[in-house]
């Protein structure tokens, strides 16, 4: 009796673990996943001092054009030299490394670059660094698709 008592006890224990590893990934993709929905829209509506807290200090961004630093990428936002109007979000996936998450959009942006609106379909890649309980932006790359 005692044995069988003690591997119930055993099966519930193991369950409870099971279950709550298997849930504690979802969450915290979740939490990636609506970060960077939110990233979009206060990109797109030019919250550089929201950014700023966002984005890790040694960030880098890729563009078709070339790559630039976290204050570079602030300061073509803030002075709108790149405005991000919309993202379409298509696809999203994450995956986890340790405390980074590398989280895959495809999107098709609306955006004014140097004074032309263009719509471009792309992959985006964000790598999220998480430090203590904060999820920071450490690299952001734009890669264009040739289809839409």
């Amino acid at each position: 009796m005692k044995t069988l008592f003690l591997s119930v006890c055993l099966i519930i224990l193991y369950v409870q673990l099971s279950s709550a590893q298997t849930t504690a990934p979802a969450v915290t993709e979740q939490e990636i996943i609506t970060l960077s929905k939110e990233k979009w829209r206060w990109m797109s509506e030019k919250k550089v001092d929201t950014l700023a807290a966002l984005f890790h200090e040694k960030a880098m961004f890729v563009h078709m054009g070339g790559s630039m630093n976290r204050d570079q990428e602030l300061n073509v936002i803030k002075s709108g030299g790149i405005h991000y109007k919309q993202a379409d979000i298509h696809d999203v996936s994450v995956q986890f490394i340790g405390q980074t998450a590398i989280l895959l959009n495809r999107i098709t942006l609306l955006a004014v670059v140097g004074g032309n609106e263009v719509t471009n379909p792309f992959v985006v890649t964000e790598v999220y660094i998480r430090q203590g309980d904060v999820w920071k932006l450490g690299s952001m790359s734009f890669t264009r698709l040739l289809t839409r």
